[in-house]
């Protein structure tokens, strides 16, 4: 495979995590510390990931301890759950955060799959436009001749597929994660 290909196939596999870390934010029926990842809060004025400024662990299935590294950031880290749409409501123990997970509804898991479907889709997206970016180079390139542009071309369409393939597997593995009971 040339190396424009495996160029690609590079950042193709960059979508792919992205779409795994989106695929982990989504809650299922059990506790993910992924969940808080993406959720800042108010830390000295500066906007600070919550799983930076605390201790996050999880005692049982359905349940997430976090427990701030300074006492004095718990009603940030509060303010901040209740700001985000997880759809939980925080249990404050004085030094520490609970958050217990309910059992999911079916509507829930059904949107919860259309989120999942969605975050899919504009990977393909992404995954689409850098082909069209390396075919673009690859047609305006003068280093190659035409029967490897030719070959090239036909890498760049296998590696397209296999990453399509890829996503869509990860889907299948979400979807069932999301709906089994």
């Amino acid at each position: 495979m040339d190396a424009l290909a495996l160029d690609m196939q590079e950042n193709m596999q960059k979508t792919l995590d992205n779409l795994h870390s989106n695929f982990n934010t989504l809650r299922t029926g059990r506790a993910s510390a992924a969940v808080l990842e993406r959720i800042d809060c108010d830390y000295y004025g500066e906007k600070m990931p919550i799983v930076q400024i605390s201790s996050i662990s999880i005692p049982e299935p359905r349940q997430i301890l976090i427990k701030p590294y300074d006492k004095g950031d718990l009603r940030a880290i509060l303010a901040a759950i209740n700001a985000s749409n997880l759809g939980i409501n925080p249990i404050n123990d004085g030094n520490q955060i609970r958050l217990i997970f309910p059992p999911l509804t079916s509507e829930r898991r059904q949107e919860l799959t259309k989120q999942a479907k969605k975050y899919t889709e504009e990977a393909k997206i992404a995954i689409r436009n850098i082909r069209r970016d390396y075919l673009d180079l690859l047609k305006t390139s003068e280093e190659y001749s035409d029967d490897l542009k030719k070959r090239i071309e036909e890498d760049i369409n296998k590696v397209t597929t296999e990453m399509t393939s890829a996503l869509e597997d990860a889907l299948k593995v979400k979807e069932t994660e999301i709906l089994t009971i």
